[in-house]
């Protein structure tokens, strides 16, 4: 993984002195993201930065890397990895090519010479980049298909300013941190999640997942070069388990590739126990032990209380799994304080207010696996494609016709004081953007009404709630470059799993039950059949004291952006209620507390007056 940033304007010549310091600071600002190695290049109208975490063939994988062919000069910046770089190196060797490096970079823009945009359909893997096309006079972006990598652009002056966080939009010299009535909107409404192509302040774009844009002399242009499509399933019952169980051992055995020091994340539920059993299979075949880390909140073993979205606590079957698979497992613990006091750290790296603890627990344990790995694999994206959430059997949030993880905006609106955010304006907000999605959605004629329900749902979390759970990982990891892999997000799998009916997906009612078939043999059935728990929360009431304390803190200081707008009396009258779930499954009175104080950090951080 890395960070790339650059400015592009074929209006102009640039001058190099210049623009040296301007992609030198966009540059810096992201340095977490590849501690490696860093550089710079430039040509007439445009300049490129890099910043790179060397996974594979760390000494020759260096970038810009800049490849000339038949008279011309192709120059590419990329964050990502290829998991079919060996395939695309020998198609591409058979039409000629030849290779001076073992990087999937080298391959990347071979790829992309021989093919140009075309190449796209034939990348698997997590990616965003930019490549200069000296004989087309033009540039390239692109992203991976479902945004695992993020690449944030603005136009400015006919500068077209990109990079991979909003962090490095924002130190150009050009652009200014400005929130406009859609900025508020987002935030008050729809946050911790966004509108998957804003980057919340005005100007400031990310460039579609599943898209490339090019601009030229005549301007930019996106097109979309992936989506979901909606097709008859004709597989049997048993061919479509074993069509599964292929595409899902293919992609978590293709993504354990890595010169550096790889690792699992294994928390004992469904999703991460698949993939740690299959990467400790192939480990063990080499003579090696697979390395594996759970996580959990101090105090929790004390006041861990069950409730329908998390029945059980996961350190037991984290255990109990790792024995099983013959992993090499370590429990990191975290603390109240350490989680609370990392809440405006967390805020800097994602750039926006987030899941408050939720992400600075993430980030505290990436730091410690990064003390000995560089890589690791996640079952983040499994419930979104297989059905793991209860909006997917639970006829009320169903038919909700809104996004089913925001439960009630009105219970959002009424924390502010009145002329901030109306109850109106918030739920005519929501509403277009959930009806915009509607339309998105593919559809399959003669489809029935609960399956094209289903089906809708299952296109909602992939393009909004998977969406914002995969800019947390990266963010939250790539804070200090640590890379994290997503097997369940391969597009094959997706696009195959799609299209299954909902009788198999959700087979008596069990949830991911189609997964649970395909992973026989994989896992016990105690593990395999084991309800879902969601990413693990503190439930010790000491960190919920800690964060009611800083927020009183903070809202106390006459620079407090919160203060002025926030309903202290309904906040309290919140936080006394009972069963708050504020985003999803993941978020309750405590984190709702942790999210206030990354707003009120973030509103006053950017000199925001309310």
């Amino acid at each position: 993984m890395c960070s790339i940033a650059g400015v592009v304007n074929f209006k102009i010549v640039f001058n190099e002195r210049i623009h040296r310091n301007i992609i030198r600071k966009m540059n810096s600002v992201q340095t977490h993201r590849g501690p490696d190695q860093n550089g710079m290049v430039f040509g007439d109208h445009f300049a490129f930065a890099h910043n790179r975490l060397a996974v594979v063939d760390v000494e020759r994988g260096i970038q810009p890397m800049t490849i000339r062919h038949d008279g011309n000069d192709y120059t590419l910046v990329y964050n990502g990895e290829l998991y079919n770089t060996d395939e695309l190196r020998l198609e591409l060797q058979m039409a000629g090519h030849t290779f001076n490096t073992h990087s999937d970079t080298e391959v990347l823009l071979t790829a992309y010479i021989e093919w140009r945009e075309n190449c796209l359909s034939k990348l698997n893997g997590i990616f965003a980049f930019a490549i200069y096309d000296e004989k087309l006079n033009r540039v390239i972006f692109a992203r991976d298909r479902f945004g695992v990598k993020p690449l944030f652009y603005s136009i400015k002056n006919e500068s077209f300013i990109f990079a991979s966080e909003i962090k490095g939009i924002l130190a150009h010299p050009d652009i200014s941190p400005v929130l406009d009535k859609e900025s508020f909107l987002q935030l008050f409404c729809l946050s911790p999640s966004r509108i998957p192509t804003s980057g919340i302040f005005k100007g400031i774009d990310e460039l579609p997942s599943g898209s490339f844009g090019i601009i030229d002399e005549n301007g930019f242009v996106i097109k979309t070069y992936w989506e979901l499509t909606a097709k008859e399933h004709t597989d049997s019952y048993n061919d479509t388990i074993e069509k599964t169980r292929y595409l899902l051992l293919d992609s978590i055995k293709r993504q354990l590739v890595s010169d550096v020091p790889l690792c699992t994340l294994l928390s004992g539920g469904l999703d991460s126990s698949i993939i740690s059993s299959v990467a400790s299979k192939e480990y063990i075949s080499q003579g090696k032990i697979l390395s594996t880390y759970s996580f959990e909140h101090e105090g929790n073993h004390k006041y861990f209380t069950a409730s329908k979205f998390q029945p059980e606590s996961d350190e037991y079957f984290a255990s109990l799994a790792s024995e099983y698979i013959g992993s090499n497992h370590k429990i990191l613990t975290i603390t109240a304080q350490q989680s609370a006091s990392m809440l405006t750290q967390a805020t800097d790296y994602r750039d926006l207010p987030g899941m408050g603890d939720i992400d600075s627990s993430l980030m505290w344990y990436c730091q410690q696996i990064k003390q000995k790995h560089t890589v690791s694999l996640s079952g983040e994206c499994a419930d979104e494609i297989f059905g793991g959430y209860p909006w997917f059997y639970r006829e009320e949030m169903i038919n909700s016709n809104t996004f089913p993880w925001i439960h009630d905006v009105s219970a959002r609106t009424r924390l502010f004081k009145k002329g901030v955010v109306s109850d109106v304006e918030a739920k005519e907000f929501l509403a277009f953007n959930y009806e915009n999605s509607v339309k998105a959605c593919p559809t399959l004629p003669g489809e029935a009404a609960d399956e094209a329900k289903k089906r809708l749902i299952c296109f909602l979390n992939i393009k909004w709630f998977m969406y914002q759970l995969l800019e947390r990982k990266d963010r939250m990891s790539m804070s200090c470059g640590l890379e994290i892999r997503v097997p369940f997000a391969d597009h094959r799998l997706a696009e195959y799993v799609f299209n299954v009916p909902w009788s198999i997906k959700l087979e008596n009612g069990v949830e991911k039950s189609l997964l649970r078939k395909a992973a026989q043999g994989i896992l016990p059935d105690n593990i395999l059949y084991r309800k879902k728990s969601p990413y693990p929360k503190t439930h010790n009431p000491e960190y919920f004291n800690i964060v009611k304390g800083i927020l009183d803190e903070r809202l106390s200081r006459k620079s407090s952006p919160l203060s002025a707008i926030l309903d202290k009396s309904n906040l309290e009258e919140t936080l006394n209620g009972n069963n708050i779930t504020w985003f999803g499954q993941l978020m309750s009175a405590p984190q709702l507390v942790a999210y206030l104080i990354q707003l009120d950090y973030f509103l006053d951080k950017y000199g925001v007056q309310m």
